[in-house]
């Protein structure tokens, strides 16, 4: 495929430089310019089309064998390692909880139930002040789905305790 691309590039080098008329076809998606390898895939002929191949790279780690999955390659974890990962987890997931609840409470503090104490700024200016009770709504609603979100994560891991 590498050597068909090249010839390709090759080929449009030539055409381009006004070289060569070399007769470009398509297979599919790849591109040569060996006539016998054209008819017998039945590659259709590119007439005056301008055309562009850049290969690509393809590696060992770019393209993995068929039916190759990546968490083959991944080293597996006994027994007690997992328990000390969703250990830890449960941790980190229960601290942040805390954090949110914390806020949450500080929010509603703020919100007042929709009305606020307003600001020495928002005085003269409603509009500042509607502006900030329409985002202590929004950051209330947005710390409830983060609550949500943590309560659900916490209670999708295996109770360590």
């Amino acid at each position: 495929m590498n050597i068909r691309l090249s010839l390709a590039l090759l080929g449009l080098c030539l055409v381009a430089t006004g070289q060569a008329a070399a007769q470009i076809y398509r297979c599919g998606d790849e591109y040569t310019n060996i006539v016998p390898d054209a008819r017998k895939s039945a590659c259709k002929l590119i007439d005056g089309a301008k055309l562009s191949v850049v290969p690509g790279f393809v590696g060992p780690a770019a393209a993995p064998t068929r039916g190759a999955s990546a968490a083959a390659s991944m080293p597996r974890v006994d027994a007690a390692g997992q328990r000390a990962r969703d250990a830890d987890a449960r941790q980190i997931l229960e601290a942040e909880l805390k954090k949110a609840e914390a806020r949450r409470l500080e929010l509603l503090r703020d919100y007042n139930n929709g009305e606020p104490d307003r600001r020495s700024d928002e005085a003269r200016n409603y509009q500042k002040y509607l502006d900030r009770v329409a985002e202590l709504k929004a950051s209330l609603v947005r710390n409830e789905a983060d609550i949500a979100g943590l309560r659900r994560e916490i209670s999708r891991l295996n109770p360590s305790k």
